[in-house]
């Protein structure tokens, strides 16, 4: 009989590995290939890098023009892996944290054949405890690694088809009623909006919102903003006239019974975001919310992403891949995923002005992937 262990790391596998490795097999040749062994020295760098925003990004909680993101590069057998951290206040983190967590996991990686990719997952998250995104930084660079070592894009790696990504939706902050105006404006080649919401002002930010564009599909997040049921049954009931599509963390994360409540008396799909990091939060959140928005950085990584989607589909719950501010480091391996999702906020580094990488593009809300292996970026800090 298989221990509870035993049956994880099984299942972790089957998830994360088996289909990766099938289906590299037959694309790489050992005669026309160097041996990539995952055991040779290492190389590690760590750096942090002011984003500038191109506007003052506002929500509920906070106001910020730059964002300090730490970014990771290993290197081993000559192939390069990049990370990215979005340290985000809401969870506890910041940059200089987040940098010496990154640090102090170091050897875990030199040590580790890179092909155990799951084994360094578990280590690193018993080795990380209290900043999500230093997981998620070391856990984008790993597997951008292993998908250069098979020479393929990670999407082609999981099976999946990129065809079937949603549209991304563009996000527009909480503002004045002109630079409302204004973004939306900006926003216009993309089809769906994601408004922010949760102030005393939540009816003038709408109105400005559709003063623009009267038709076009929006979605809103209060990022825990109404604090009390009433509030946000009122606040919901209006929004459902105005064509909004779903509401996001309408209340705090803690008021699960409260969202159950309110989901009952409304029509509108309530996604969960600051209330669920990690699969271990789902089940716990069937029956107050319609679906999840899974973020890299909250999850710690690609790896602990997919094994949300999979929980969430189990539960027939919807799933949202959302971002923080991010560069397309983190952008590009969210996509990764969205194939396989109902909806997309994947905007981060469209938000910022000096993104030091490229990668997945953004084309009036497509995603337009390339063949490049791994999370597909190209660039340097």
């Amino acid at each position: 009989m298989l221990t509870r262990k035993q049956f994880l790391r099984l299942s972790g596998t089957s998830i994360l590995g088996f289909s990766l490795f099938s289906s590299a097999s037959a694309s790489t040749g050992s005669k026309s290939k160097p041996k990539i062994s995952g055991t040779g020295p290492m190389k590690i760098d760590i750096k942090t890098k002011k984003l500038i925003l191109k506007h003052t990004w506002t929500i509920s909680r906070n106001s910020s023009n730059f964002k300090n993101n730490v970014f990771v590069r290993i290197e081993r057998d000559g192939i390069v892996g990049y990370g990215e951290a979005a340290p985000n206040v809401r969870y506890g983190e910041d940059y200089k944290k987040t940098t010496d967590r990154i640090k102090g996991a170091e050897n875990i990686l030199k040590k580790t054949d890179l092909f155990h990719y799951v084994d360094i997952k578990e280590a690193i998250d018993k080795h990380i405890t209290d900043q999500s995104c230093a997981k998620a930084a070391i856990d984008i660079a790993l597997m951008d690694w292993i998908g250069k070592a098979f020479n393929q894009p990670l999407y082609k790696l999981w099976g999946l088809n990129t065809a079937e990504a949603p549209l991304t939706s563009y996000s527009i902050g909480i503002d004045t009623v002109e630079m409302i105006k204004k973004k939306t404006r900006e926003a216009e080649p993309y089809p769906i909006l994601k408004v922010k919401v949760g102030t005393k002002r939540d009816k003038e930010i709408i109105n400005a919102v559709r003063s623009v564009t009267k038709d076009k599909p929006i979605r809103v997040d209060a990022n825990e903003g109404w604090k009390t049921k009433e509030v946000a049954l009122e606040n919901i009931k209006w929004l459902m006239d105005q064509g909004v599509e779903f509401i996001e963390q309408p209340m705090p994360a803690s008021m699960i019974e409260e969202t159950a409540w309110l989901r009952d008396h409304v029509d509108i799909p309530i996604i969960a975001d600051e209330a669920v990091k990690t699969a271990h939060d789902i089940p716990k959140l069937v029956g107050a919310y319609d679906g999840i928005n899974i973020k890299l950085m909250k999850s710690g990584g690609l790896q602990e992403a997919l094994r949300m989607i999979y929980m969430a589909k189990a539960y027939g719950m919807k799933i949202m891949l959302g971002c923080m501010i991010e560069s397309s480091v983190g952008i590009s391996a969210a996509a990764q995923l969205t194939p396989f999702v109902d909806y997309a906020d994947l905007d981060g580094n469209l938000l910022i002005a000096n993104d030091p990488f490229s990668g997945v593009k953004v084309d009036h809300g497509k995603f337009i992937f390339n063949d490049k292996p791994g999370i597909g970026v190209e660039g340097t800090f």
